[in-house]
């Protein structure tokens, strides 16, 4: 049975389109359970200042907004960044490890940080920090990939 014909397509980005959205999709179930939960129908205001008991309380409706919230600045800039590589042919098994190491600081950051407690746990900084640098990395992958392009005399 022969091979089926890849080119053109995006392998590595559609794989990981698939786990990167089902916990977007989670994230997005969260906020919907803490929505009923706070009797909250709108905006993030779970926790009436004026009742100080409650006040004192991790607003859960708030963390489960700002890691939704989080998520969507960051994922769907990643993976366009990703699909660019992968287009113009960037080495697969590297970004396979790159789209993964997303995909486990985005959990850190939500889970480990900001869903914890105070808000502040570990993995809040380690998943703030891994995202910028996954996403400048691949952003100067993607563009030294084309600088062929521009230093050609036809390339305008």
């Amino acid at each position: 049975m022969p091979l089926e014909d890849f080119s053109g397509r995006l392998p590595v980005t559609t794989t990981f389109a698939l786990p990167l959205t089902a916990y977007y999709i989670f994230l997005q179930g969260r906020v919907v359970v803490q929505r009923f939960t706070s009797n909250t129908v709108i905006g993030q205001d779970s926790v009436s200042p004026a009742d100080k008991k409650l006040a004192q309380r991790p607003d859960r409706l708030l963390a489960a907004v700002r890691a939704q919230t989080n998520y969507y600045e960051n994922v769907p800039l990643a993976l366009i960044l990703a699909g660019l590589v992968e287009r113009d042919g960037g080495d697969k098994k590297v970004l396979t490890w790159v789209l993964g190491a997303l995909c486990v600081v985005r959990l850190l950051h939500a889970e480990a940080g900001v869903m914890s407690s105070n808000y502040k746990g570990k993995g809040r900084p380690i998943g703030f920090l891994g995202t910028i640098l996954i996403n400048a990395g691949l952003a100067v992958w993607a563009a030294s990939r084309m600088a062929g392009y521009w230093t050609q005399s036809d390339g305008w």
